[in-house]
């Protein structure tokens, strides 16, 4: 731990980035890397994976979302508090969420010596978040049924 409260990899004893910033609806993920195993047992190396279309890897950061103009900004009065001339609307992933996106809108980084890929939210096909009210699947996810 540095003394700014931060490890190895720039992340903050709460779990967080302590200095990266998503700008916009730009979303951070650290995509799964290594071998990959078929559902016939087949294992396909890091390089095949590398070419697929479709990439998954955990969100890592996300940006404030899309900006949008405030309905309630207005110049007309003086006296009145001042209020922001836009606002953002959140995005759907939230970091921990599980990612589906397509690879080539991605752009590949390295922060802190690990690899992440920045892309725009609507670059994200899917999210798979893990609901810990879920008893049931968690249930069954215990039993393998």
């Amino acid at each position: 731990m540095f003394s700014d409260g931060t490890n190895v990899n720039g992340i903050t004893s709460r779990g967080t980035m302590s200095e990266l910033i998503m700008v916009g609806d730009r979303v951070l993920i650290e995509p799964e890397e290594g071998d990959r195993q078929t559902d016939s047992g087949l294992l396909l190396p890091a390089s095949v994976t590398e070419r697929d279309r479709v990439g998954s890897g955990r969100v890592a950061l996300v940006g404030p979302g899309h900006l949008v103009p405030n309905p309630e900004y207005t110049e007309g009065e003086p006296w009145a508090e001042p209020k922001k001339a836009g606002r953002y609307l959140p995005l759907q992933a939230q970091t921990g969420d599980l990612a589906f996106f397509l690879r080539k809108e991605s752009i590949e980084l390295t922060y802190k010596r690990r690899k992440y890929v920045i892309l725009p939210h609507h670059a994200i096909l899917a999210l798979v978040r893990p609901d810990s009210d879920d008893v049931i699947g968690n249930l069954l996810d215990d039993l393998s049924i």
